[in-house]
This record gives structure tokens, C-alpha cells and sequence, in this order.
């Protein structure tokens, strides 16, 4: 069922509670948080500029990191305000709570297309709770809610799912912004009659992430093309060897599963034939959590299927790159969630990276539908500088996993159908 949208409301002069996912990446330099990456900050603005011509006055909830109740000075969204009105070349004003007074008498001074950002609502742990006390705090300050965070849509908490309710028996409309509107469009009405041949493109390191998106997208799928840290589990599960890759010994089963299913249903499912390489050795350093640190020496290609006993596998290997390439270049939709080897590490970025430039390739010169699910793709494609050459690039990360296994988002499900 298709959502309300902002497009479908009037919003001039009503008080507008925008839930927006400034979960930003930051550090600290000279003694002030930074932030790394804008994207999901910048992904916002299409909806926020919407609310600004309407004459909305317009007050935006966010949440960023895990400060588990307690006032983290280094997780305070001040900095995303200051960004934020960089960006919309207009004042964003700020208050240091969510709820309370204070912010009840700045939203009382907001005039149509003043734009106001509250502080973290994860100071409270009432947040993440879902608590109805709470929640009413929150929804005592608008009219109409607006959901513009997919990728917290997946948690039922009081800013996702409980204000949106009591701001609906109110009478109080409650509506998709722009972006969740694409992410639902592209992650899900796009994918439902893809367009053939559709390949799906998995990475990343466990199989227990991906096993129940596998099962669904092996009903639509033509050829599924696996890699990272996951694809050493697959090797197992095909008898083969994988030296001291990292694999899930308990989801070998599971991966077997996978492999009969994709064989039943005639879907072409490919994992490496070869792999980067490196000899893990122990070092007397230790990381944060008190582990010794390990450090992956003497990268090679391995162009056996299987992997030495002494060696861990950390990206795929150039005919497995050629392999994938001459697959993607055929493909007409796209569908890829997470990196080939360990791509942080230049040395074994090589797979990835390829993957990227197929996928943008395919979608140029072939008019490919290119969707990028979220997580370490994204990173990986704006390191690559490729994030504007494909079709749709996702901001959820578990949230697009979860929509993609057909789970129903609380997020979602809570706005008014159209």
C-alpha cells in the first residue's frame, strides 16, 4: 500500500516534526566534533526545502550513536545544525533537549519556514524503549509527523513509531518525506517486476546478515554473485578449503540450503573461484577491546578455489573479477549490498572497487537500474567517487536488509496510508 507523502499535505503554518537520520560519522580535531561524511544530512534537504516553500514551521528529530540514556557530549547534534544551515543557506536553530520547556517555547516563536533541530533523542533511553510518556512529550509540539528516516525505520521507538501515533489520534496527518518515498519506491516497488536479467550482488562478512535476503531474493533473481568474508562460508559449504578465513561454522547448513534452492529454482549463484590472500600474524599489540592486534602479511592472488591452510581469504581475485564484470555488464537492474574483501585495507580494495566500476558502467552504457543497499557499498562507491553514476543509493543499512527480507518496517508501517 503507497504511503502519504509531504507532496499530499498542507502544511502552511502547522508544526511540522520531521524524523530525520543525521546518524553522521564525526571526529574530534582541535578539540571540536567534525563531521566526515554530509550524506545523509544532504539526502534530507529535497523534503526539508519542500517544507520551507509550504510554510511549514518545521522542527527536525534525530538521533546519533548509542549514548544509552546519558548527556555524550562528543554524540550532541550541534554540529549537524551549523552543517545543516550550511547547506539549506538558511538559520537552523538549535535547542540542547528534545523535550521539555525549553523547546516547547522556541516551537511557540517558529514562524512558516523557520527550521529548528532538537538535541539527540537518545539522551533519554525512554527513546529507544518506545515510551508512551515520552512519546507524548515529543508529539506535544506538532501538528503533523513526518518520516524522512529510513534508515531508523526498522526500530519501533518513540520518535520512529510512538509520536506517530498519538499525532494520528489526534487527527494529525502522518506522512512519508521525499526520501523514504524513493527508498520504499527503489528497494521495493522497483525490485517487485525487475527488469531481466537481474543480478543481485552480496558481500560483506556474515552470512547470518544476508541468509533470509538470499531466500527472498532467490525468488527473483537470475544470478546471484557473492563476495566478502560470507563467500569463505560458501566455499564450505561446496567442500572446499578455506584456510583461516573468517566463516560462521554454525550457518554452513544454512549456506547448503541456499546453494539447493538457488539449483532448484535455475538461479546462477557464484562464488569466488580465486582470492586476494594474506598471512594473519599475531602481534604484540593490543586494540581497543584488549585483543591482540592481527596483521595481514604477503597478500598474494590465490588462483586455487581453494585456500591454504596458513592463508585468510580478503577480497576476490582477478578472474573472479572478470568473471563478476562480464556478469554485471549484462545485467539490466542491479541490486548490491556489501563490499568483496576487506576494502578499508588499499591492498584489498581491488574487488570492490572493480564491482563499483562494473555496476556504474552497466547502468551508463547499458541503462541498467543500479541500487546500492546501504552500509559499506555506499562508503565503498563515494571512495571510488561513484556514488552519482548509479541509479539509487540507500541511507538504511539493517533498514534496508530488513525491508529487503520482506519485514515489515514500524517505521513504515505507522504513516498513513494514501
Amino acid at each position: 500500500m503507497a504511503k502519504l507523502t509531504v507532496n499530499d499535505l498542507n502544511v502552511r503554518g502547522k508544526r511540522v516534526l520531521v524524523r530525520v537520520d543525521y546518524n553522521v560519522p564525526m571526529e574530534e580535531k582541535g578539540g571540536q566534533m567534525v563531521i566526515n561524511d554530509d550524506t545523509r544530512i544532504r539526502e534530507t534537504l529535497p523534503t526539508l526545502e519542500l517544507l520551507i516553500k509550504q510554510g511549514a514551521k518545521i522542527i527536525l528529530a534525530a538521533h546519533l550513536g548509542r549514548p544509552k540514556g546519558q548527556r555524550e557530549p562528543s554524540l550532541s547534534l550541534r554540529p549537524v545544525a551549523a552543517k545543516l544551515a550550511d547547506l539549506l543557506g538558511r538559520p537552523v536553530a538549535f535547542v540542547d533537549d528534545c523535550i521539555g520547556e525549553k523547546v516547547e517555547k522556541t516551537v511557540g516563536v517558529l514562524q512558516p519556514g523557520d527550521v529548528l533541530l532538537l538535541e539527540n533523542v537518545r539522551y533519554y533511553q525512554e527513546e529507544e524503549a518506545n515510551d508512551p510518556a515520552f512519546a507524548e512529550k515529543l508529539a506535544r509540539v506538532a501538528d503533523v509527523y513526518v518520516n524522512d528516516a529510513f534508515g531508523a525505520a526498522h526500530r519501533a521507538h518513540a520518535s520512529t513509531e510512538g509520536v506517530a501515533q498519538i499525532i494520528a489520534r489526534r487527527g494529525g496527518k502522518c506522512a512519508a518525506g521525499l526520501l523514504m518515498e524513493r527508498e520504499l519506491k527503489f528497494l521495493g516497488g522497483e525490485l517487485e517486476n525487475p527488469a531481466r536479467p537481474f543480478v543481485v550482488i552480496l558481500g560483506g562478512a556474515k552470512v547470518s546478515d544476508k541468509i533470509n535476503v538470499i531466500g527472498r531474493l532467490l525468488e527473483k533473481a537470475d544470478t546471484i554473485l557473492i563476495g566478502g568474508a560470507m563467500a569463505y562460508t560458501f566455499k564450505l559449504a561446496r567442500g572446499l578449503k578455506v584456510g583461516r578465513s573468517l566463516v560462521e561454522l554454525d550457518k554452513v547448513e544454512m549456506a547448503k540450503a541456499a546453494l539447493e534452492k538457488a539449483r532448484a529454482k535455475g538461479v546462477q549463484f557464484l562464488i569466488p573461484t580465486d582470492n586476494t590472500v594474506a598471512t594473519p600474524v599475531k602481534t604484540d599489540k593490543l586494540n581497543k577491546k584488549g585483543k591482540p592486534i592481527i596483521e595481514l602479511q604477503n597478500p598474494r592472488l590465490n588462483s586455487q578455489p581453494n585456500i591454504p591452510d596458513t592463508e585468510e581469504g580478503v577480497d576476490i581475485g582477478t578472474a573472479t573479477i572478470q568473471t563478476y564484470g562480464q556478469v554485471i555488464a549484462g545485467a539490466k537492474t542491479i541490486l548490491w549490498n556489501g563490499p568483496m574483501g576487506i576494502f578499508e585495507d588499499p591492498r584489498f580494495a581491488q574487488g570492490t572497487f572493480a564491482v563499483a566500476k562494473a555496476v556504474v558502467e552497466a547502468t551508463q552504457k547499458n541503462s541498467a537500474k543500479s541500487i546500492i543497499g546501504g552500509g559499506d557499498s555506499v562508503k565503498a562507491l563515494n571512495q571510488a567517487g561513484l556514488s552519482h553514476q548509479v541509479t539509487f543509493t540507500s541511507t538504511g543499512g539493517g533498514a534496508s536488509l530488513e525491508f529487503l527480507e520482506g519485514r515489515v518496517l514500524p517505521g513504515v508501517a505507522v504513516l498513513n496510508d494514501k
